[in-house]
């Protein structure tokens, strides 16, 4: 069975405080051009995406530097909900699959008032245990896995580690699966929207 992890792309998805809203606009008609086409303007981490290490490292990685096999793989999922902070203590002593997806929910509050105000995080003490494991891709169902000054982040990025943001359904997820994430394939990428899919 395939399951889509994916936000979809639409106004209605609010964009980050301060970044332009997401703006979708008809240029074509099958009345008047003989087709229909649309004009898509949002930033490079709206909606599910990647982040590459050039997000918050001048010199970090970016994203199409990375081959196409690094983005598919077996995951662990941790079940984090009710959890404000994701502590050393939820990672798993023994990590065995690339990828470490925490399920926490909040992705499904995505239009309360404070979803960008009140989200989980990992800790830097989560951050610096998840690195002594040879994991590819943190991802997470909020919009970031930790706050300004991003301390997270920056741990995971100077491990070649990316992050995968804005996730849903990972309640319908068991604690593994395998994953496939097609992040847009664009140059100078801090980030990039992707398709991600589990199989179950």
């Amino acid at each position: 069975m395939i399951i889509d992890l994916t936000m979809e792309v639409s106004e209605k998805i609010p964009s980050f405080p301060g970044d332009p809203k997401a703006e979708f606009k008809n240029i074509a008609t099958i009345a008047k051009h003989g087709c229909n086409e649309r004009r898509l303007s949002f930033n490079s981490h709206f909606s599910t995406h990647v982040d590459s290490p050039y997000h918050m490292l001048s010199n970090g990685k970016k994203l199409e530097e990375y081959p196409a096999d690094t983005f598919i793989g077996e995951a662990t999922i941790i079940d984090a909900r009710n959890l404000a902070k994701i502590t050393k203590e939820e990672i798993p002593n023994k990590i065995t699959t690339p990828f470490l997806l925490f399920y926490t929910s909040h992705t499904t509050k995505i239009h309360a008032p404070d979803f960008f105000k009140k989200n989980p995080v990992i800790t830097s003490d989560a951050a610096e245990e998840i690195i002594k494991h040879k994991v590819k891709i943190v991802g997470i169902d909020s919009f970031t896995p930790d706050n300004y000054p991003y301390t997270v982040h920056k741990i995971l990025f100077r491990r070649d580690i990316l992050i995968l943001e804005n996730l849903v359904n990972l309640d319908k997820l068991p604690p593994r699966c395998k994953l496939y994430i097609a992040p847009l394939n664009l140059r100078e990428a801090d980030g990039a929207p992707a398709r991600v899919y589990a199989q179950i």
